[in-house]
C-alpha cells in the first residue's frame, strides 16, 4: 500500500487557454472538474469518454525533466489537472484509487503529443515520454483540494 498527497490542482476554461493553479476543484462523474475546459466540452481533444474526465503527473516527472532534460515547465503548464507527489501513476493503468474522498479509476497513460509541446514551447516529448500522467475516470462526486491524500 502506498500514499501520496496531491501537490497542485490547475483547470483552463477553454482550449489552448493557461491553465489557473485553484485550491479546490468539484469532480463530477461522466463531466470532469468543474470550470475545467473538458467538463466544458471545448477541449482540444474532446470526446465525450470516460479518460478525457481528469489528468494526472506527478510533481517527480515534472522535476526529473527539468533535471535530465533541461525542460522546465511550471506544473500547470504541463496541462495535466493534478500534480500529485508520490503517487505512482504508471501503476494506475486499469486500477481504482482515491483523492481525498473522490474515487478515481486510472484508464491510460498520457503521453506528451506535439499539441502539448505546441503550447509549451519548448521539446516536451522526449523529456516526458513515458512519465506524462495518467488519463483517468472520476467515479464518485467530491471535491479535490490541494494537500488531499492520494491512496490505492
Amino acid at each position: 500500500m502506498w500514499s501520496g498527497t496531491v501537490d497542485s490542482i490547475h483547470i483552463a476554461p477553454a482550449a489552448k487557454a493557461p491553465t489557473q493553479a485553484v485550491n479546490e476543484v468539484q469532480a463530477v462523474p461522466g463531466a470532469g472538474l468543474a470550470g475545467d475546459r473538458y467538463f466544458l466540452k471545448q477541449g482540444t481533444f474532446f470526446k465525450p469518454e470516460p479518460d478525457f474526465e481528469l489528468t494526472l503527473i506527478e510533481a517527480e516527472a515534472i522535476e526529473a525533466a527539468a533535471r535530465e532534460y533541461k525542460v522546465t515547465l511550471a506544473p500547470g503548464e504541463t496541462r495535466r489537472n493534478v500534480v500529485t507527489r508520490g503517487v505512482p501513476l504508471n501503476h494506475l493503468v486499469g486500477r481504482d484509487f482515491v483523492i481525498g474522498d473522490v474515487k478515481i479509476h486510472g484508464i491510460r497513460l498520457c503521453e506528451p503529443c506535439s499539441h502539448l509541446e505546441a503550447i509549451a514551447g519548448v521539446p516536451v516529448i522526449k523529456a516526458y515520454r513515458h512519465r506524462g500522467g495518467l488519463r483517468a475516470q472520476i467515479l464518485s462526486q467530491g471535491v479535490i483540494r490541494v494537500g488531499d491524500v492520494v491512496r490505492g
